[in-house]
């Protein structure tokens, strides 16, 4: 008896979702890590009442701090308590900024393996309780073979590196980009909303409550962004203001085989075209998008001109701007984060990856003269990742 051939079958985003986003220390200062997550597994099964809970066949969650409860092999305990059949296996996944990112690729190359054809895939991340870097042991050789410069192991200096590295990034630049980041976000609150399922919260001293909406925005102006303190260096570039925060949060997505997807009904969102990760030198690990994307795009035989919208993380407004300048794209290109970015909403570290990518679904669906996308992201300790989708809905015409 001889095993039966394979063929890589088509991989498919059919739904994703997400909580709104805390601040640190913020409205979910009380709340279970693992309970934002649950909540997103419920809603996603909830939205998509045609999907038997049964034919889910992997739940891949992921956290950077694996601690407490972000611990003990999320994606198992939190399928069990999101009410999944006892049948239904999962795991855990750390790849720093990119958890959700890798979590969807994951299980997208098990799906197009034939391994299996529904699977969850998620990502949460509770810096309020669990900082980055808690509990962390790091070797000593690290630092003393100077593998690294100290500076790679804090976010915010890194980003300062490549303020050094690319002079024509301003400190005005990357102020303008944050601005231009939250009045995006302000514009389209209502269509954000679509994806936001609410989040029972406590408090010792106000009670119960439930979060409805993102908590980091904030209505700023040039004025005020110049007026930021530069916490990474004196007299640098790098601030609050032009920088993602220090969030609570959780996201959660549904992946399918095309065909098994469209069997049951499901919604076909996005098709997978390729994906890429690639590491760089920890000290600029903001560049990380650009080989990962030219390796991406490498696979799937396109250019940076064939994609036509681009969800990508702003860590720090300097990261994207590095990466349109490698690319010669505009800083303020419509086709960029049209409804702003993580300055304005957040980046709870590992749920990030599937914020982007379950915006980018909604640019698809109501730009069908868009072929390609994009979701990309910088991950800490060097590296970066990109996933290249395609448009169900595309109408055949270039815009």
């Amino acid at each position: 008896m001889t095993h039966s051939s394979r063929t890589v079958r088509e991989v498919v985003f059919v739904d994703g979702v997400r909580t709104p986003f805390g601040k640190a220390g913020g409205m979910y200062a009380e709340t279970r890590a693992d309970d934002l997550v649950i909540r997103c597994i419920r809603q996603l099964l909830r939205r998509n009442p045609s999907l038997p809970p049964e034919r889910i066949e992997e739940v891949a969650i992921a956290a950077t701090t694996q601690i407490g409860d972000q611990g003990l092999t999320l994606g198992r305990t939190a399928a069990l308590l999101a009410g999944l059949p006892k049948t239904v296996p999962g795991f855990s996944i750390d790849r720093m900024c990119a958890g959700a990112m890798t979590a969807v690729t994951s299980v997208a190359a098990g799906i197009g393996f034939g391994a299996y054809d529904v699977a969850v895939a998620g990502g949460v991340e509770h810096m309020g309780r669990h900082p980055m870097g808690e509990g962390v042991d790091p070797n000593p050789r690290i630092l003393t073979e100077k593998l690294v410069d100290p500076s790679a192991l804090v976010m915010g200096s890194t980003a300062e590196n490549l303020h050094d590295r690319f002079p024509g990034i301003s400190k005005e630049r990357a102020d303008a980009f944050a601005l231009t980041s939250q009045q995006r976000y302000a514009k389209h609150v209502d269509q954000i909303a679509l994806d936001l399922v609410s989040m029972n919260t406590r408090s010792t001293e106000s009670g119960w409550g439930l979060a409805t909406q993102d908590e980091p925005p904030r209505e700023t102006s040039m004025e005020k962004l110049a007026g930021l303190r530069t916490p990474f260096r004196p007299h640098g570039r790098v601030t609050a203001g032009n920088s993602a925060g220090l969030n609570d949060g959780a996201t959660a997505c549904l992946v399918a085989a095309e065909d098994v997807a469209r069997e049951l009904g499901l919604p076909v969102a996005m098709r997978m075209v390729s994906f890429g990760f690639a590491g760089v030198e920890p000290e600029v690990m903001g560049v990380g998008p650009i080989p990962s994307t030219e390796k991406a795009l490498r696979k799937a035989g396109l250019s940076i001109e064939d994609i036509g919208l681009f969800e990508l993380n702003e860590a720090f407004a300097v990261q994207v701007l590095a990466f349109l300048d490698h690319f010669g794209i505009d800083d303020d290109d419509p086709r960029v984060n049209p409804w702003g970015g993580a300055i304005a909403v957040g980046h709870p570290l590992a749920s990030s990856g599937v914020r982007l990518m379950t915006q980018l679904a909604r640019h698809f669906a109501a730009n069908p003269h868009v072929r390609y996308g994009l979701t990309a992201m910088c991950i800490g300790i060097g590296m970066g990742g990109t996933v290249i989708w395609e448009n169900p809905a595309w109408s055949g015409e270039e815009g």
